[in-house]
């Protein structure tokens, strides 16, 4: 089970949700149930560098989410990068990446979500008058704040969310306040730029990664790259790593 870790304080939160497993199964179902095309899914990335289990993976890959328990060696990097960031107040339909700021508890794998389906290419896959479609109407000419509040008040993202958020392999908590501590990062390409961007909801706003070539989707080197930056930084001492790639569905 992954949920959010504490990068900020609770009294950033406004509500809270029970926390979604770290499935592609789950996480398939819920951008279907919000208005994405069942033309894409998510799909587990089980090698950065075994060329035949890549190979299993659909490809384009639009967006990855990793999914990891937060560590002291992470948590300290974050603080001494965000320290000399300042706050995202983009609020535009048309930025180089749509980010949302995160004030649901417990609900990083539904930022996670929401930031890979709402990004690049992906974004042409949801369907109009859907849950999504609205979501983004409301939200996307408003600054972060007033962002984060659509998501929030929205009683069908609720109603979708908690239905799914009841399955899965493992017993999800019955108090979505109850801390359990993995965290979700997504990691996508711009529509506008070519650039790959890291997309958290716990931080100050999206941040530029750099640019790929305009032929390589999210698990190409440059977004391996980044997965793998993630993983080095532990220098062994965390192997809890997974990934999973929005790809077309088979």
């Amino acid at each position: 089970m992954a949920t959010d870790s504490q990068l900020i304080p609770q009294k950033q939160y406004r509500k809270s949700f029970i926390p979604l497993e770290s499935n592609p199964d789950v996480f398939t179902e819920l951008i279907h149930e919000l208005g994405v095309s069942s033309t894409l899914c998510f799909q587990d990335v089980l090698s950065l560098d075994d060329e035949e289990l890549l190979a299993f993976v659909p490809r384009p890959a639009l967006a990855l989410v990793l999914v990891f328990p937060s560590s002291s060696t992470y948590e300290t990097h974050v603080a001494a990068d965000e320290a000399a960031r300042p706050d995202y107040t983009g609020s535009s339909d048309d930025e180089d990446v749509n980010w949302f700021k995160q004030t649901i508890y417990n609900a990083c794998g539904l930022y996670g979500i929401l930031h890979a389906v709402c990004n690049g290419k992906a974004r042409e896959h949801i369907a109009l008058n859907s849950t999504l479609s609205d979501l983004l109407a409301k939200g996307l000419l408003l600054e972060p704040e007033a962002r984060a509040r659509v998501l929030e008040d929205s009683a069908e993202l609720e109603s979708a969310y908690r239905v799914v958020a009841q399955k899965g392999d493992t017993e999800p908590p019955e108090n979505p306040e109850e801390v359990v501590d993995f965290h979700y990062v997504c990691f996508v390409k711009s529509h506008k730029n070519n650039h790959l961007y890291e997309l958290d909801g716990d931080k100050k706003g999206p941040i530029d990664r750099g640019a790929i070539d305009e032929d390589q989707d999210m698990l190409s080197q440059g977004g391996l790259e980044l997965i793998r930056e993630f993983v080095d930084r532990e220098n062994g001492g965390n192997i809890n790593f997974s990934l999973m790639a929005l790809v077309p569905a088979g």
